[in-house]
């Protein structure tokens, strides 16, 4: 259904000439992340942008040429020195003259028969490279360019430097990238003209030229406007897809979901404690979107240990009060049965009837769990993407809890309201994001923030110790499970590794077991289900006082009498990360503390990250310190999730841009609905050209 005029763009880069299947499968990796399905596009080569370049217009005299610096010399060839037979270790080298002196070129490993073609004697050539002196001789090793007079015009004087990755030279991305160049078709415009004025935008055919033809650095600077343009078009694409998401779940049946307060009334009558401010605002605010005639997609924010369980259980309360179901998906088995066992011993009070559905739920009991959802029997179910699954289908759904917000896409948060004409969604995060990034990613959605902890919650002392100070560690742990207190060790791998000097969990647990005995559980991603409930159990339970795992524990494990926190190579986590792991601990009434165990010399950004993790405990603080020092693509976890971050906008540079989208997307959806018309198919080309194929699907399917 895409345009023909842009098939040229989405043809594979193995129409490109020169690129076979290896090298595609190398530039789908750098283009498109090392887990991408399908391989990279023509259009994926041409929104890789250059972060640098390089300036070959320096063309002095050999001898007032600067010591390591990028020069373009008008030599002539004076003889060859090739090095003796069978000895590699010696280079080849080549003697060229200017009229002020002499230069060596030096060629590793080089091909006789090649640079004899390449640099006859007694012939003038224009060499360029990085000129070094070497024992007095001025020497460039590996010229980058060699051209004849006659071919001159053929030496890009102002060449630009793109990322690569291992087994891609900047010589294959830049052949590349000037022959996709050559398929650009004609396309319409889709920006209105009063911003091309006002911004000073070029085209988009002339932004992408200018970019990967940059006549000096700041044609490819983000301020200048090739670049600003080609950005604007990012959040354009972005803002217009939520817009659409938002507006077809609004514009889609909806049904007023207000229930007596009966159940909701049971639930607060039994809890041991008194809800925050925050949460009752939360709640306040998703029950109101409820009872409207159009559905609800609104996101919950809390920081690790706010209380978004209880909201989600009295949203799900007043969807059941007005005869409807819930349904709340996790990410992860252990996060899906963790949410359960909380909210059905919370939903007891109030006659909830609660199930759980995930991949272990199989046989009979999954058929029985099927035909009471169908028949009305089960008021809330928890589950993981089982939930979405063909088989399974409701009575009456009135409200899907999507839990853990950024593991999921858009198109998952449609196929859960999908189960139902009507029902109403709320998305759930415990990872705190900046606003900024909740206006670019989530734009679609209404925002209720819990900014205040539960009182009963305690502060965690948060401490940075050296890996050298490990046996004081490990007997300060073996003091505190005497005292029956409980501890995590988390560390970034499952197993060691030839590539990262750093001590797995594996081994890890190896260690500290014959230190402190049967008393140290594991667990981490690769074990089976099973294995990971039982150790988990073992270490709820008791049976073991220390648990040894990886960030398998980071979201939503609830063990209220631990209070010890240690994270193994602190220097290699985010910031997001620490935080969240750090919010394991300090769920009861006990003191708690974090140990952030780091590998000196610590580089400026790890040490930044531990100072802030020591100065505060605020969430909302902490990812707004990440998105400045880490940048938006890593805080939301997208490149793990198929969740698209930005390749050409950089909210530093671009903020503006940012508010000018969001509200050219909504002043089009209020004008074109449908994106009819000359700009409306305009702009269905840009969704194309960002991937953003689910937004047009959405259009088509009205």
């Amino acid at each position: 259904m895409r345009p023909d005029r842009l098939n040229p763009l989405f043809a594979p880069v193995t129409s490109i000439p020169g690129i076979g299947p290896k090298l595609a499968g190398l530039l789908t990796g750098l283009l498109k992340g090392h887990d991408a399905v399908q391989t990279a596009a023509v259009i994926d080569l041409l929104l890789h942008v250059p972060t640098g370049v390089i300036d070959r217009r320096n063309r002095p005299a050999i001898m007032d040429a600067t010591e390591g610096a990028i020069v373009t010399l008008d030599v002539r060839v004076d003889r060859h020195d090739p090095p003796p037979r069978g000895n590699h270790r010696v280079p080849y080298k080549v003697l060229v003259h200017d009229e002020s002196g002499e230069l060596a070129l030096t060629f590793f490993r080089g091909n006789a028969r090649w640079l004899e073609a390449q640099l006859p004697v007694g012939e003038q050539r224009f060499v360029s490279g990085r000129l070094e002196w070497f024992n007095g001789r001025a020497t460039m090793v590996h010229p980058d360019h060699i051209v004849a007079p006659d071919k001159i015009d053929d030496l890009p004087l102002v060449e630009p430097i793109y990322p690569l990755t291992a087994g891609v030279s900047q010589k294959v991305v830049s052949k590349a990238i000037k022959s996709a160049l050559t398929s650009l078709p004609d396309l319409p415009e889709w920006l209105e003209p009063s911003v091309l004025d006002r911004q000073h935008f070029p085209s988009f055919n002339a932004a992408l030229n200018t970019i990967h033809h940059p006549r000096d650095a700041l044609d490819i600077s983000p301020s200048a406007p090739a670049w600003r343009r080609l950005a604007c078009d990012e959040l354009l694409a972005g803002q217009l897809a939520l817009s659409l998401v938002r507006s077809r779940m609004k514009r889609g049946k909806g049904q007023k979901w207000a229930g007596n307060g009966s159940k909701r009334a049971a639930i607060m009558a039994a809890l041991p404690f008194s809800p925050t401010e925050a949460q009752r605002r939360s709640i306040a605010e998703i029950t109101a979107d409820m009872a409207k005639g159009e559905r609800m997609l609104r996101m919950l924010q809390g920081d690790v240990g706010s209380g978004k369980t209880l909201v989600a259980l009295m949203a799900a309360a007043n969807a059941i009060e007005a005869g409807g179901q819930a349904a709340i998906m996790a990410p992860t088995e252990i996060l899906a049965r963790q949410h359960h066992a909380t909210l059905s011993t919370l939903a007891e009070p109030a006659g909830i009837r609660t199930a759980i559905l995930t991949s272990r739920e199989k046989g009979s009991l999954r058929e029985t769990i099927y035909a009471q959802l169908v028949n009305g029997d089960i008021d809330l179910v928890v589950g993981t993407h089982a939930l979405f699954q063909s088989g399974v289908e409701f009575n009456n759904l009135a409200l899907g809890v999507v839990d853990e917000q950024h593991r999921f896409g858009v198109h998952q948060r449609l196929a859960l309201a999908s189960k139902s004409g009507g029902a109403d969604i709320l998305v759930m995060t415990a990872t705190p994001i900046p606003r900024t990034l909740v206006l670019t990613h989530f734009g679609d959605m209404d925002v209720s923030r819990l900014d205040e902890k539960p009182t009963e919650r305690q502060p965690i002392t948060t401490n940075a110790i050296s890996l050298d100070r490990l046996p004081d560690l490990v007997e300060r742990i073996r003091a505190a499970i005497g005292r029956g207190e409980k501890a995590y060790w988390i560390c970034p791998l499952v197993e060691d590794s030839e590539e990262l000097p750093v001590t797995s969990a594996q081994s890890r647990f190896e260690s500290l077991q014959q230190l402190l005995g049967q008393n140290v559980g594991l667990v981490h991603g690769r074990m089976k289900s099973a294995e990971k409930d039982a150790a988990m159990r073992d270490f709820v339970e008791g049976r073991t006082r220390l648990l040894v795992a990886t960030t398998v524990v980071e979201v939503g494990v609830d063990v209220r009498d631990a209070t010890i926190m240690v994270i193994e190579h602190a220097e290699r986590f985010g910031l997001a990360q620490l935080h969240q792991l750090r919010g394991r601990v300090g769920r009861g009434d006990a003191a708690s503390s974090c140990i952030l165990l780091y590998k000196p010399p610590l580089g400026e950004i790890a040490k930044a990250r531990i100072e802030i993790m020591r100065e505060t405990e605020d969430g909302f603080r902490i990812a707004e310190e990440d998105l400045r020092l880490r940048g938006e693509g890593e805080i939301l976890g997208t490149r793990q999730s198929g969740q698209p971050g930005f390749n050409l906008a950089r909210l530093e540079h671009h903020g503006d841009l940012l508010k000018l989208a969001r509200d050219d997307a909504r002043l089009i959806l209020n004008q074109e609905p449908d994106l009819e018309g000359e700009r409306g198919a305009a702009l269905r080309m840009l969704l194309y050209l960002h991937s953003k194929d689910e937004a047009v699907r959405l259009l088509r399917a009205g």
